[in-house]
């Protein structure tokens, strides 16, 4: 571990040219003591490091010396698509890798890495989330990049029950991890990682499918997700201004499904929409969002509640 750590070292001072004891310690998850004797053990091997002491010093390498260990392993290959998602790295357990597949690119090329990381930026949680990576993520996450059948424990809605899955891939969707993964039946199905409550990759290792591609999978799998739990419907006419943006404004299936079968406009432009919904108090609140860009025809039922919900909001500013 410490000549892979060594080389991390001269990789970061050939690309970033001068670094302190304090920043070197921070990207490679040590102490400032582990970097001093990292650096004494360079110098001794006859690397040109020296340090420069005072405001703006650290240590450098001598001008004009390059390294020429720039070879990506196996591992730092397969993460290196994925360079720009550090946490997500981190949190499956692939930021080791991760670095060193960014510092050897960074010595090869020079500064264009550093131009893409200044230009380009992946935030994945959604707003006002601040999620926690699953605790067995890393150990799914291995299984997945090793093709090892995963052995666990699944909380799903009708009780935990243990599992034999081929995972074959990881999604990141708004901050929730889900795998997607074959079960016994040949079933591919999404499980949520958060959900397992204990998960082990094994030594048996699974025949992945060459035909199975997990971005149309995913894209498969979460309209078909978003469907099955909008079981409700409620006509609603639409204005203009709604029709723009209700896939803005509601869960984008939904919307999708509700223009499908939008009627021809009338005098005024608005439409008359059959609209999917989850549950009717679900559905409440979601046409509250709409105000005066959405009248609801039936069922009965749900009209006189948000006709109620209209009143009460006009007594208010009235």
């Amino acid at each position: 571990m410490r000549a892979s750590r060594a080389i991390a070292l001269l990789l970061l001072l050939q690309t970033r040219r001068a670094m302190t004891a304090t920043e070197l310690a921070a990207e490679l998850d040590v102490s400032e003591r582990t970097v001093q004797r990292d650096v004494a053990a360079l110098v001794e091997a006859g690397v040109p490091v020296y340090a420069e002491r005072g405001r703006g010093g650290g240590y450098r390498l001598l001008d004009g010396y390059r390294t020429r260990l720039t070879g990506l392993e196996r591992a730092e290959a397969e993460v290196l698509h994925l360079a720009g998602l550090p946490g997500p790295l981190r949190d499956m357990g692939l930021a080791g890798p991760a670095l060193a597949a960014r510092l050897k690119v960074a010595a090869a090329l020079g500064d264009a890495p550093a131009a893409a990381t200044r230009r380009f930026h992946l935030d994945a949680p959604a707003w006002f989330r601040d999620a926690e990576p699953p605790p067995l993520l890393a150990e799914v996450s291995r299984a997945v990049w090793e093709d090892r059948i995963l052995h666990g424990r699944y909380a799903a809605r009708g009780g935990a029950r243990d599992r034999r899955l081929e995972p074959y891939g990881l999604i990141l969707k708004a901050g929730q991890w889900y795998v997607a993964a074959r079960s016994p039946s040949g079933r591919i199905g999404s499980y949520r990682v958060d959900r397992f409550e204990t998960a082990e990759g094994g030594d048996e290792r699974f025949e992945r499918d060459p035909e199975f591609d997990l971005a149309d999978y995913w894209t498969t799998a979460s309209r078909e997700f978003a469907r099955a739990m909008l079981r409700e419907r409620a006509v609603v006419r639409l204005s203009p201004l709604a029709v723009e943006n209700l896939a803005i404004w509601l869960e984008p299936t939904a919307a999708s499904d509700a223009l499908a079968t939008a009627s021809a406009p009338d005098a005024g432009g608005w439409v008359t929409v059959t609209l999917p919904i989850e549950t009717w108090d679900i559905g409440y609140f979601e046409l509250l969002r709409l105000g005066p860009e959405a009248e609801v025809l039936a069922p009965p039922d749900f009209r006189a509640r948000l006709s109620a919900a209209t009143h009460r909001a006009a007594a208010l500013y009235t």
